[in-house]
């Protein structure tokens, strides 16, 4: 297939890598406008876990990817299991049929005789023309009303007969309504209507309830694959984030081993050192040198992975440099609000109770299969014949055919029963067996689902109060190991102690910059985790899903009926004006967890309109510690200073 590469493709510039020895230009970029990026694109949802993998669904089952059409999909479909609404309405719809067949028969008559006006052996000849045309409309209740009229054309040499040509017809009426199986609106909305049925092959969930829960499933399963996209876009700014602070890291300390090594080899003309000291010192510069350049690697391996997830050619010659700063606030969320919002918003969750309704509704309807079938049926018809099709003259009733049909002076009716009974009823009941079983797998699998979530909730929590305690204390420990530092110098420089301390201390002072950035990292990827297992990722970020427009002729025909409702003569005893909603948005019923007394969280609950992290504060050491200076904010370099 002849079709241009996209512009990420034909327009990427190489990669860089660390043989790059050029200054790259930096872009720093926000949180908030690489989420807009990723939404943007995200045409294919992305995930971070597929990428340089082998057996990721982008790549080996490209249909099993989930994009922003499958709603559209879904909502398109025709074929049995995946029918949309409009499919399911479609059963609905007025149908034509009409047909016109003109027709001539010559037969020679084996007779002796002849007849009036015949030879013997003569030939018969014989002319015909059929009409028939037929409206037929199913209704909600699944009764079937069909409209009739067919007209018939003969012209015949044939002896007897009072007309050479005459016509003959009916236009009729006829209502057909199951009584028993399948009867009643509840089943036509879950299963279609039951004349239109396959049997074992349609089975019972071809209805309008069941298809649009069908697309809000898939609504949900979008909605699923896009918070699993905003998560992965901020874990993997973070991620970034820290391997631009470990570069800086290991610059510095880069920077550190050199200068000891310069002193030790200045000391050693002077006698002070030994040359296994300056090859110590050596060692760990060339430690360094390669940690920075693996530092730098890792840079652009994040930024990658991100521009990936942002939709963005893997390189446009700049470098992608995080610009937002980590959140070190303490975050104290409250158990129970965090419950009750997971059970209320989490996706998962909502889309197995959809699932669960689809099987209650496809088991009522499978329940009333286990009845016999019976249909009423009736018909109307009014006859007509006559000796020529259009005209009026007032004299010979057969002489037109309209005119004698018009007349209404020859009718037919029937009225009466059918019924069929597959004793047993051995296949509904396997349905319903079938069914029921689904139900309670259903059922059970939502429960489990809330104990899973409720368990995901708690490790979240967990991992929160770990992330920043260690954010506390590898904070105090790199401030100790700066001032080991910084009181080993000088006594370096005077030669009063060995050159092994002080190359220990700046590898413990890089170690604990690196523990402190990389803890206050997976701090704020455990604030994300909560609002991911909390259901809550997308509205945090202020992320909404939404329908698009409808036709205008939709928005015109709600407001004739409102307007036929609001202006229309009241009759609130028998009608009602406004039907119940099938579904919300939002939790019907208020959800109560019980807390015991003794359980009390001992933390002040939060506040109606006070936010839980307000301006960002400084961590607090442990009693007894010196107190803590600020860390310091070194500008992030892209590339590591040349070293003359």
């Amino acid at each position: 297939m002849n079709k241009p590469l996209p512009p990420e493709v034909s327009s990427a510039a190489p990669p860089q890598t660390i043989l790059d020895t050029e200054e790259i230009p930096i872009r720093d970029i926000t949180l908030a406008e690489t989420m807009q990026f990723a939404l943007q694109n995200s045409q294919v949802i992305r995930t971070a876990g597929a990428f340089m993998t082998n057996g990721g669904t982008l790549m080996t089952n490209p249909n099993g990817q989930i994009t922003q059409y499958d709603p559209a999909i879904q909502a398109s479909g025709v074929l049995f299991g995946g029918r949309g609404v409009e499919a399911a309405l479609a059963a609905f719809d007025a149908q034509v049929n009409a047909s016109m067949l003109w027709g001539r028969n010559e037969q020679i008559a084996n007779s002796a005789v002849g007849g009036v006006g015949l030879a013997p052996l003569s030939t018969m000849t014989s002319e015909t023309a059929a009409f028939n045309a037929n409206l037929q409309k199913t209704f909600g209740n699944g009764g079937v009303i069909s409209l009739n009229h067919n007209v018939n054309y003969l012209g015949s040499n044939s002896p007897g007969l009072a007309y050479p040509s005459s016509y003959a017809g009916a236009a009729g009426v006829n209502y057909t309504l199951p009584l028993l199986a399948g009867s009643g609106t509840h089943f036509t909305q879950i299963a279609g209507p039951i004349g239109q049925s396959f049997g074992g092959v349609s089975g019972v969930g071809q209805g309008v309830l069941i298809a649009r829960i069908n697309e809000d499933i898939s609504i949900a399963t979008f909605e699923l694959a896009l918070r699993n996209l905003v998560k992965d876009v901020e874990d993997t700014y973070w991620e970034l984030y820290q391997a631009y602070r470990n570069y800086h890291t290991a610059v510095t300390a880069r920077e550190s081993a050199l200068l000891t090594w310069r002193i030790a080899d200045l000391q050693l003309q002077g006698g002070v050192r030994t040359r296994a000291e300056v090859a110590q010192a050596r060692d760990q510069y060339f430690a360094t040198e390669a940690a920075s350049v693996n530092s730098r690697s890792q840079i652009y391996s994040a930024e990658v992975r991100m521009r990936r997830l942002m939709g963005l050619s893997a390189s446009d010659g700049t470098t992608l440099r995080p610009l937002d700063e980590p959140v070190t606030a303490q975050l104290v969320p409250d158990w129970y609000v965090s419950l009750t919002e997971a059970m209320t918003q989490r996706v998962e969750l909502r889309s197995q109770k959809w699932n669960l309704k689809s099987m209650e509704l496809q088991l009522d309807a499978a329940k009333s299969l286990v009845r016999p079938q019976l249909n009423f049926v009736s018909g109307y018809q009014v006859n007509g014949f006559g000796d020529d099709l259009l005209g009026y003259n007032g004299t010979a009733p057969t002489s037109h055919f309209y005119e004698n049909m018009t007349a209404g002076n020859e009718t037919g009716w029937n009225l009466g029963v059918q019924f069929n009974w597959a004793i047993g009823f051995r296949a509904a009941m396997a349905q319903v067996r079938n069914y029921e079983l689904r139900v309670a797998k259903a059922q059970r699998v939502l429960v489990e689902q809330e104990k899973e979530v409720t368990l995901e909730l708690a490790t979240s929590f967990q991992e929160i109060a770990r992330a920043y305690a260690a954010a506390e204390l590898n904070m105090n420990r790199m401030i100790a190991a700066r001032e080991n530092v910084k009181f080993l110098e000088p006594n370096i420089r005077e030669g009063t102690i060995l050159l092994d301390e002080l190359l220990r201390a700046q590898l413990r002072q890089a170690e604990a910059e690196v523990a402190y950035y990389d803890s206050l990292v997976q701090y704020n990827k455990a604030l994300n985790d909560m609002q991911f297992r909390k259901g809550t990722i997308l509205t945090h970020n202020a992320i909404f899903l939404s329908e698009g427009s409808w036709a205008q002729e939709a928005y015109t025909d709600a407001k004739y009926n409102s307007d036929a409702r609001n202006h229309g003569r009241d009759a609130s005893r028998v009608l009602k004006y406004a039907t119940e909603p099938f579904s919300s948005a939002g939790p019907v019923n208020d959800i109560y967890f019980e807390t015991p007394a003794e359980t009390m969280p001992t933390y002040a609950a939060p506040v109606e309109g006070v936010p839980l992290i307000s301006t960002p504060a400084t961590l607090v050491p442990e009693p007894g510690m010196p107190a803590p200076l600020p860390p310091a904010e070194p500008k992030i370099q892209a590339l590591p200073p040349k070293v003359e």
